[in-house]
This record gives structure tokens, C-alpha cells and sequence, in this order.
């Protein structure tokens, strides 16, 4: 979150050279292991969490935090994949939201590309 605010800061203020916004993507791998997947207990001493974070995995908690950033305008685009240790190095992952799909992420980037290169 604070690169990204630095990074909107800075545009802001003209440090990069032309108009065009940056690109700022967020990609995060979690492994699907039974840890990953299983509810978090939620502790509240000071104030009440969001109820969509009550029962909840750390997956399902990743999913909604990339899901946020991009819903805020904090990032331009996120992608967020799961994958087995076994199964990983083979290139094997799962996508657990359609909206945070890597190929989503990557035309998103690629068109981002394009407006530097015409």
C-alpha cells in the first residue's frame, strides 16, 4: 500500500516524465496447502472486523485484499493465484477469483505497453 501511495504521490506531483498514468500491478502466489485454506481465527481487541473477514481463510482474506486495491484505485490491476508445492513447479496453479485472473492482469498490462509504444 505505501509504494503505491508513493508511487500516485510522485505521478501527482510530475515526477514522471509525460501524462500518462503508471502502471501499477499487484501479483500475489499463495500456496494451497490445508494452513491456506482452513477459517483464521479473528481476534478484536481494539476494533470489529469487516464481516467478510469473520470465517474467513487466508485465502479468501488475499483474494478480498487484491480485490480492494483494485476497487480503491490504489493498483491499476492484481492477479491472484494459488498452487500445491508439488504441483507448482510444474506450472500448475489455480485461479480462485475470475476477476483477479492472471490473463486479465496481462492484457491489462499489455494494453498499458501499447499507449508507450505508439
Amino acid at each position: 500500500m505505501g509504494t503505491a501511495l508513493d508511487l500516485w504521490t510522485a505521478f501527482r506531483e510530475g515526477v514522471f516524465k509525460g501524462d500518462t498514468q503508471p502502471f501499477l500491478g499487484y501479483f500475489f502466489m499463495l500456496e494451497d496447502c490445508e494452513a491456506s485454506t482452513r477459517p483464521v481465527r479473528v481476534k478484536e481487541p481494539h476494533f470489529k472486523v469487516f464481516p467478510e473477514f469473520e470465517g474467513a481463510s487466508y485465502m479468501k482474506r488475499y483474494e478480498l485484499f487484491c480485490k480492494k486495491l483494485v476497487r480503491e484505485r490504489h493498483y491499476t490491476s492484481a492477479s491472484f493465484i494459488t498452487s500445491e508445492s508439488v504441483n507448482g513447479v510444474n506450472g500448475i496453479y489455480k485461479e480462485p477469483s475470475n476477476d483477479l485472473a492472471f490473463s486479465h492482469f496481462a492484457k491489462s498490462l499489455s494494453s498499458h505497453v501499447r499507449i508507450f509504444a505508439e
